[in-house]
C-alpha cells in the first residue's frame, strides 16, 4: 500500500537488506515543494503496483538510512528487490519514469 507521509520513524539498512522481493523505498520531506508536486505522478505510476510495500521516509541532517543511500535530492525514489538497489528516480516529473522502475522490480 503507498504510503502518503513522510515518516520520522524509520527502518534500519539492517531491515531494508533484510527485504524479500519488490519494494519502494521514498526519501524525501513532508514540507518539501519538489516532493509535494511529485506525488501525483508516483500515486500514478504505484497504482498499477498497489501491493509493493512503500516506505516514505523523511530525510534530512542525521537521518541514517538517506546517507547510506547517498540521497542528496529530494524526492528520491529507490527500487528494491530483496533488499538490493535496482532503479532510483530522483525528482520525478512524470509517472512514466517510475513505471520503469516498478517494472524492473516486479520482474524476475
Amino acid at each position: 500500500m503507498m504510503e502518503t507521509v513522510y515518516k520520522a520513524e524509520q527502518p534500519t539498512r539492517a531491515d531494508i537488506e533484510a527485504l524479500t522481493g519488490p519494494a519502494v523505498l521514498e526519501f524525501g520531506t513532508n514540507w518539501c515543494g519538489y516532493c509535494r508536486a511529485a506525488q501525483p505522478h508516483i500515486a500514478q505510476a504505484y497504482r498499477e503496483y498497489a501491493p509493493i510495500p512503500h516506505f516514505k521516509v523523511e530525510d534530512g541532517p542525521g537521518r541514517l538510512l538517506g546517507r547510506a543511500f547517498r540521497v542528496k535530492l529530494w524526492p528520491t525514489v529507490i527500487f528494491l528487490k530483496d533488499g538490493k538497489e535496482v532503479a532510483r528516480v530522483v525528482r520525478p516529473d512524470e509517472a512514466d519514469a517510475l513505471r520503469d522502475g516498478f517494472v524492473k522490480i516486479s520482474t524476475t
